[in-house]
């Protein structure tokens, strides 16, 4: 199964070295937004989608807070629908959006593929969508779904994939791409595991920032671990599954990858090692 490393959308909030570990204090960091387009035996599947080309288009639909802190550069050459075309495909290719949940930094791109499938934890779609319970104020930005979305939704059981629950994420048409539960960082909040040849690779979405934290002596940079605690709705939960993911990185990281969304270290490994 192709994988295609994808980042959907830079931002460079100030402060290199409390964000990413090294670098100036006053030097512009440097955060992504990775997204897989991966090629399935049922079309194109997006985990994630970033920054869409509506966000582009009315940047004040993301808050003014959240454009000041994480200072996106909203490029339209960086969307993944832009990057889809410029991989060959055209955007009705893509037939399924798998979601790690839907914060605005992850499902900004989901109109841009009016055609495709969305693929959620029933309790993110609760929340988000419905508002049962209510989410925080401005969690959510509603409009990158008002497009008469059709969604696909996942519980909590499923098969054993190395101690976690694995739902299969489209059925038994492809068995190898599972929706793994990893609540915290949202109560729906997910990571989607996708098998190449031997090997897996789980993206984790925001179960972890940095690469660092999945260490077995976890450490992550001042601010983005102000960053992470801010944006948990489960912070115990978050920990706990972070752990899990640390457990299984040191028992089976020959055989699983671990990725998040936004560590650009994670993400040039993947471009320049492939998976």
């Amino acid at each position: 199964m192709k994988i295609h490393h994808l980042n959907t959308g830079t931002m460079c909030p100030l402060g290199r070295r409390l964000v990413n570990g090294s670098g100036g204090l006053f030097q512009r960091a440097r955060l992504v937004c990775h997204c897989l387009l991966v090629e399935t035996n049922d079309g194109l599947a997006l985990v994630d989608t970033g920054i869409g080309l509506g966000d582009i288009a009315a940047p004040e639909r993301l808050g003014r807070r959240w454009l000041r802190q994480t200072a996106p550069r909203l490029d339209p050459a960086e969307t993944a629908v832009e990057q889809v075309r410029a991989l060959g495909y055209s955007p009705k290719d893509v037939r399924h959006l798998l979601l790690t949940h839907l914060d605005r930094d992850h499902a900004g791109g989901v109109p841009d593929f009016p055609h495709a499938a969305i693929h959620v934890h029933r309790a993110e779609y609760d929340m988000a969508v419905l508002r049962k319970p209510a989410p925080p104020q401005g969690r959510y930005v509603t409009g990158q779904w008002s497009h008469g979305s059709r969604w696909q939704f996942y519980g909590e059981a499923g098969e054993d994939w190395f101690g976690f629950k694995g739902v299969r994420a489209l059925g038994d048409t492809e068995a190898d791409i599972l929706m793994i539960p990893l609540a915290g960082h949202t109560l729906g909040h997910c990571g989607i595991a996708v098998r190449s040849g031997e090997t897996w690779l789980l993206h984790a979405g925001d179960s972890y920032f940095h690469h660092a934290q999945l260490d077995a002596s976890p450490r992550v940079p001042l601010m983005l671990g102000y960053f992470q605690r801010r944006g948990d709705m489960d912070r115990s939960m978050r920990i706990a599954n972070q752990a899990r993911l640390r457990a299984l990185k040191l028992s089976h990281g020959d055989r699983v990858r671990i990725v998040n969304s936004h560590d650009p270290a994670d993400y040039e490994r993947c471009r320049c090692g492939g998976h």
